[in-house]
């Protein structure tokens, strides 16, 4: 009789334990964020990050879109698209972020499992984008500025060129000019391939210091463009600018660029694009770079640590800065300035 008693009371505390049981296998098996990129409060961020959050478990693809992976500045929801891969989610601006402005992030909870488990709580970290809100400044060129091919080791052409404007070589003697066919006079040589001067260290006063001047002009100008810090576009499609448009802005890829199909420039008169480029720079055959809305090659600015290498039959636009070398390859043309810390290397090339 006790026994069929004490029936209802036990069942009462089964139902406790299982019930006990249940929430805390609920709350072990609820997913959460493992890591977000960018950080809670980082600052600097590039303007085209693709935010991303990683999970400590599998999602429910269905669950992570844009209604559950939120990016605001202010209460304006920025547009984008949501991916979802493996554990890891991105977000994908539909534009580039503004620059200097905090951005708010949120994964909510209509973020679930594959289990059909959502978050316990909504996800949220803020970041601020870098760049600048003023205008960038033009990189100085001083005297350098007075050669449309200027390099320290040698200036090697073959085939029929055009050059147009002045040519330096310093501190290399005037015999590490070749294939030019130059005619001396004092103090500066010319050729018929060239419309201008063309100036060696070993020519007649005041040629040397001259050219010393503007070599080492050419090596502050560089520094100037590889030490701009307010980065708006960091490893901008990851080593490959096929098909972009680029707005004005400090760029910056911390490997080789490569540009294999046609690029646009687009800007205004007085806008001024750096790219910071720490490997090599190589743009492909019958490849062309296109100037719009009145963008100028003399404040577009390419500072190349590696070799620049411009394919045959291509048209580059700007001012080449590199550290390793210049090769124009046959029948490349360049709109603006070579400038080179070793050696400039042509090929039948038009170069103005």
């Amino acid at each position: 009789m006790k026994i069929i008693k004490m029936i209802p009371v036990l069942a009462m505390l089964i139902g406790l334990l299982m019930t006990s049981c249940n929430k805390d296998n609920d709350d072990v098996l609820r997913p959460t964020i493992s890591s977000n990129d960018p950080l809670g409060n980082e600052i600097d961020v590039a303007r085209n990050k693709v935010v991303s959050v990683t999970f400590s478990e599998s999602m429910d693809p269905s669950t992570i879109n844009t209604s559950s992976f939120i990016v605001e500045q202010g209460e304006t929801k920025i547009a984008g698209t949501v991916e979802y891969s493996g554990l890891s989610a991105t977000f994908t601006p539909s534009g580039t972020f503004a620059a200097l402005n905090n951005y708010d992030v949120m994964i909510t909870t209509a973020a679930k499992s594959l289990t059909g488990r959502a978050l316990e709580n909504n996800h949220t970290w803020s970041f601020t984008s870098g760049g600048s809100i003023e205008s960038i400044g033009e990189v100085h060129l001083g005297t350098a500025g007075n050669y449309v091919i200027l390099a320290k080791t040698a200036i090697n052409n073959s085939g029929t060129s055009a050059v147009t404007g002045d040519i330096g070589l310093s501190p290399a003697a005037t015999s590490y000019i070749t294939g030019l066919a130059l005619t001396d006079f004092t103090g500066y040589a010319k050729s018929a391939q060239v419309t201008g001067r063309i100036f060696a260290s070993d020519m007649a006063d005041p040629t040397p210091i001259n050219l010393t001047t503007s070599v080492e002009n050419m090596i502050t100008a560089y520094n100037d463009a590889a030490g701009r810090s307010s980065i708006d576009f960091l490893e901008l499609g990851t080593g490959n600018i096929s098909g972009k448009t680029l707005t004005p802005g400090v760029y910056k890829w911390t490997n080789t660029l490569t540009i294999p199909a046609d690029v646009t420039i687009s800007g205004n008169s007085t806008d001024v694009w750096i790219f910071q480029i720490a490997g090599d720079l190589t743009m492909s055959s019958a490849v062309n770079i296109i100037l719009s809305e009145g963008a100028q090659a003399k404040n577009i600015f390419w500072q190349v640590a590696g070799q620049a290498t411009i394919g045959t039959n291509s048209h580059f636009e700007g001012v080449l800065l590199s550290m390793t070398g210049i090769t124009l390859q046959t029948g490349a043309s360049l709109n603006g300035r070579a400038m080179a810390q070793t050696a400039v290397v042509l090929d039948g090339n038009t170069v103005k």
